[in-house]
């Protein structure tokens, strides 16, 4: 069983997948007299988008461009935004997300899509000073819901109909932990049962562990080491595997963000059943596998170790899986 979680929050844009859940190209609408602040939005913007673009506004500019990126940024009231996209929008799986902000970078409000990349671009203008006024009812109440779990796990959803009933039971803490069932089966789900599949074909996962307190740039230096090892690049990266107890590492999910890639964090029953070839103290004392080369065994879609427990700086261990 998997517990998931995205980098220092709920969103993130540098895993694309096929449901629109993840805001790669973006479209800022500006009016004329606004472009000063328009151009500094994708100047801040830049290093974490593969387009984007300044549209001037006019009253057809949603209509002509909808359904040509993945996000809109209104720079401008509220109102406006509201009533020319209203008329467009017909499925929240296939429309874009829209935000709006005022000129001072004060507010950064999603009016629509909030978990299909909504929320990823407002958290994303927060680093620039806006307060992101998110209103989807798992992140209001500071909870992870399950699109951002698959975001987590660089995977998409497959029925999508189903998370209203499985983001309901988010918000009342009734959903476990991410059930992983490899095949091949076949499955018989209800309507309430959200089914995830893997964005990529292939790819790895980094399992690791660490001492309480390591840095962000002790886990990268590590992370890249043990990825060289492998012939690997970080774009062949699908998420981080580590612990649960491994929660709340500041770290961790800050090294994460960097790498562009989610955390999922496994509990100590799994990691047992995929127990790595290296000894590990932690057995002895706590009772808990090693957790880099059971975390990366038990993540990869294969289960298979491609690269043994590494340790960097005593602080940082880290295994490759696939």
């Amino acid at each position: 069983m998997t517990e998931t979680t995205t980098h220092s929050d709920d969103s993130d844009c540098s895993t694309a997948d096929s449901d629109g859940e993840v805001a790669r190209e973006i479209a800022i609408v500006s009016f004329e007299r606004k472009r000063e602040t328009a151009e500094e939005i994708k100047t801040g913007l830049a290093d974490e988008y593969d387009r984007i673009d300044i549209l001037e506004y006019h009253g057809e500019v949603f209509e002509e461009h909808w359904g040509a990126y993945d996000c809109f940024v209104g720079l401008m009231a509220s109102g406006i935004a509201m009533r020319k996209t209203a008329p467009l929008l017909d499925d929240k799986w296939a429309d874009p997300a829209v935000v709006v902000v005022d000129e001072e970078l004060t507010w950064a409000i999603p009016l629509t899509g909030g978990h299909h990349g909504a929320n990823q671009v407002a958290h994303d203008l927060s680093t620039m000073g806006a307060v992101p006024a998110m209103t989807t009812a798992s992140e209001a109440a500071g909870k992870q819901g399950v699109e951002s779990r698959a975001k987590a796990l660089d995977t998409h959803v497959v029925n999508g109909d189903s998370t209203v009933a499985t983001n309901l039971a988010v918000l009342n803490d009734e959903l476990g932990p991410v059930a992983r069932l490899d095949g091949p089966k076949a499955v018989l789900v209800d309507d309430d049962v959200t089914v995830l599949k893997r964005n990529a074909e292939d790819g790895v996962v980094l399992g690791t562990g660490s001492v309480s307190g390591a840095g962000a740039e002790q886990f990268l230096t590590a992370w890249h080491d043990a990825l060289d090892a492998a012939d690997c690049a970080t774009e062949d990266v699908e998420f981080v595997a580590t612990a649960t107890r491994k929660e709340g590492e500041e770290g961790l999910i800050e090294a994460a963000r960097k790498l562009g890639v989610g955390v999922a964090y496994l509990d100590k029953e799994t990691l047992l059943e995929f127990e790595g070839p290296t000894p590990s103290r932690s057995k002895e004392l706590i009772g808990w596998p090693g957790i880099a080369e059971a975390s990366a065994i038990a993540a990869g879609r294969d289960h298979e170790l491609l690269v043994e427990k590494r340790r960097h700086d005593d602080a940082v261990t880290v295994a490759v899986g696939r």
